[in-house]
């Protein structure tokens, strides 16, 4: 593992994004929270009383964001795939798995209806498309597996130096919600 990398951690809210993010803290990444670095440039807009979301200007925050030089750190937030990072671990859940989170969090049917949609039509691999990023991507499903063991895969990702074979390859063989039935 190199001595300084800056990781996106990323993906639908409730797939698990703050508790891997807090075990990594744990074994001395230093965490960033994508809310607050919106916060702290003026890149955060109001939050929505309606859903309750703030709308972050996520390319005025990358072009304003000086990103740390030294030490290992992890970006925690769903658009943190969009900011100038060295790498990209994208949290799935399935959407059954997921509807209930987001319940339980308290979501109205709307926001829950929204995420557990964004999810099933694997939204972000659309944007990483869209965008055209080319970074090495890890994906994960979150939906069974607890933080500490995908802490543990994301660690033996990053020793390997982040395989990666192409933006093309890793989303073909993304997970596929819409193929499996139940969900």
């Amino acid at each position: 593992m190199t001595d300084s990398r800056i990781i996106a951690l990323s993906g639908t809210p409730c797939v698990g994004k703050s508790s891997l993010a807090e075990v990594m803290a744990q074994r001395g990444w230093n965490l960033l929270s994508l809310r607050d670095l919106a916060e702290e440039h003026g890149f955060l807009g109001e939050e929505d009383t309606h859903d309750g979301a703030a709308p972050v200007d996520i390319h005025a925050l990358d072009e304003a964001w000086e990103q740390p030089t030294h030490g290992n750190h992890i970006v925690d937030g769903h658009l943190a795939h969009l900011l100038q990072v060295d790498a990209i671990v994208l949290l799935r859940c399935r959407p059954s798995i997921l509807r209930q989170r987001l319940e339980a969090r308290g979501y109205t049917p709307e926001k829950v209806r929204a995420n557990a949609e964004w999810e099933m039509t694997a939204g972000h691999w659309s944007e990483l498309i869209e965008f055209e990023i080319d970074l090495p991507v890890l994906e994960m499903d979150s939906s069974e597996t607890d933080a500490n063991a995908l802490a543990d895969d994301l660690e033996t990702w990053l020793d390997k130096n982040c395989p990666f074979d192409g933006m093309e390859n890793a989303a073909s063989g993304a997970l596929d919600w819409l193929a499996q039935s139940g969900d």
